[in-house]
């Protein structure tokens, strides 16, 4: 059996074992399915629409949208690690396999599967949208097979290489804290366009004259030009791909025998903390302290709260010229809290297979309903200042000064109905969370359709409560916001106390569907 083969065997079942799972698993692998379906059917349909636009704007969409495509290859599979195992080389080395056969398996796992196969296909439709030639239809296969392979490698290449410094934690707060940065400065083309300081399709043309010469750029021209250039720009990105493939082969040979750094024994700390002063001792006190550290320790919660503020602050600064009047700073805050709160959508997530201790302590519907307050407190310690902070920040850079206290309001208010509503949601669709091999993970391997339709459930759950307050908005109705908060606080109640009447029957359930092995 060739290399190629055994590893195309052994992710296709990994794949199909999902099918053998609990109904969960089985559910999210249909989901995960048909969204790729569907986005592959989406993305080839909206490539091959470009044939329909003028020559030099389709060229510039595909030169822009290749580069897109290599540079997402290249950061989401960061954003992953430890989430799929083949990402990993060290999960690999005990196979009994040359560096260069790993490398070729590995290289086969990364393109088996709904999401590769969809990327390919979205890709194809550059063809169908680009070629004008029959030389262009020639090279145009070609072409897409470089392009397609150039991502892989170059993917591969990189995650190899940073494979040990992802295992720490110190890896994983840089990787966060340089992908947060990262999507910032690409919203920087938009936030020009919306403060009217530049033509669209102006800064389009200059910016594919700039990734013309990047290879994926080179890829996208040779099925625009179907001639001997762009014969020329295919064999060089070919060897570009055969040079990337050479330096993965050494760094994969060099990550296979470099010790893992992330075994190393970390400090421990003793310290009386502020909650410790304030609350009486017991059990909401503890879970205040716990959820306070994991907070602060988690990479996870770290990126999400961070996330909730700059895409505030950004959208903010992007909007203020629309015109959409006193109302903009209070949905904008809102969106915020409603961010901040989606991370309680799996609350127990975080506890794995600890939390039978927690179980243990609560023991009855009453001792739940209070563990899930301690875990509400810990998260509005943290997000009522922060809330403050957007809403003021809203308010000031969208030029609607006298809208800060209805948006904090709000927000606070959006905030309590966000965390009544994952609790509902943490009980009803539970789902493991990986070890801490990165600051996005969001599902263990094989439930991440579990983890979507619990996230889709909890926004349309927000979404329909928030009703009541959002709609008087929408007619200039700013004086609801004053009872927002204590809708958001009842909102919140109500859900916790549904949340424990749902969930404490079922504990061994919840149990088992967060401990799951990752």
């Amino acid at each position: 059996m060739t290399t190629v083969t055994l590893f195309a065997r052994l992710k296709l079942r990994l794949l199909a074992g999902n099918l053998r799972g609990d109904l969960q698993r089985k559910l999210g692998f249909i989901f995960t399915l048909v969204a790729a379906t569907f986005l592959a059917a989406l993305g080839f349909f909206l490539m091959s629409l470009l044939r329909f636009a003028p020559p030099d704007i389709s060229s510039s969409l595909t030169i822009v949208a290749f580069t897109a495509f290599l540079v997402g290859w290249m950061i989401v599979p960061l954003l992953v690690f430890g989430l799929d195992d083949t990402l990993d080389p060290a999960k690999l080395a005990l196979f009994p396999l040359r560096t260069g056969r790993m490398a070729v398996g590995m290289f086969t796992a990364s393109v088996t599967g709904v999401w590769p196969a969809a990327m390919l296909i979205v890709t194809f439709g550059a063809l169908v949208g680009l070629a004008s030639s029959a030389g262009g239809w020639l090279l145009g296969v070609p072409a897409v097979l470089v392009q397609f392979a150039l991502c892989v490698v170059a993917s591969r290449l990189i995650t190899t290489s940073l494979s040990s410094a992802l295992r720490t934690r110190r890896g994983r707060d840089v990787l966060a804290v340089a992908a947060l940065l990262f999507v910032v400065l690409s919203q920087l083309p938009n936030l020009v366009m919306n403060a009217g300081f530049g033509d669209p399709a102006a800064m389009l043309h200059r910016m594919a004259d700039v990734l013309r010469w990047t290879p994926s750029g080179m890829m996208a021209h040779a099925i625009a030009d179907g001639g001997l250039v762009g014969l020329a720009e295919i064999v060089f990105v070919a060897l570009l791909v055969a040079v990337l493939a050479w330096l993965w082969i050494k760094a994969l040979n060099r990550a296979l025998v470099t010790p893992d750094a992330s075994t190393q024994a970390a400090s421990v700390r003793r310290e009386l903390g502020l909650i410790d002063r304030i609350l009486p001792d017991g059990p909401l006190a503890a879970v205040v302290t716990k959820e306070l550290k994991y907070i602060r320790r988690e990479p996870r919660s770290r990126v999400g709260w961070f996330s909730a503020a700059v895409v505030t602050v950004v959208l903010a600064f992007s909007m203020r010229n629309l015109g959409a009047g006193a109302g903009l700073p209070v949905l904008l805050t809102s969106a915020g809290a409603l961010m901040i709160a989606l991370q309680a959508g799996n609350i127990f997530g975080i506890d794995g297979r600890s939390l039978w201790m927690n179980a243990v302590v609560f023991g009855s519907e009453r001792g739940l309903i209070t563990d899930l307050a301690g875990r509400h407190l810990a998260n509005a310690l943290l997000a009522v200042p922060l809330l403050t902070v957007m809403g003021v920040a809203a308010g000031l850079l969208t030029g609607n000064p006298g809208s800060i206290v209805p948006a904090v309001m709000a927000g606070w208010g959006a905030l309590g109905i966000g965390l009544g509503v994952g609790s509902v949601t943490s009980v009803v669709l539970p789902y493991t969370l990986p070890e801490r091999m990165n600051a996005f993970s969001g599902a263990a391997p094989g439930q991440g359709g579990v983890a979507a339709a619990s996230a889709l459930g909890a926004t349309a759950g927000i979404a329909l409560l928030t009703l009541p307050f959002v709609v008087p908005l929408l007619f200039g109705l700013y004086w609801v916001c004053v009872v927002a908060p204590f809708y958001g606080l009842l909102a919140e109640t109500m859900g916790r106390r549904l949340a424990a009447k749902i969930g404490f029957p079922r504990t061994p359930e919840l149990l088992a569907a967060i401990s799951k092995p990752t």
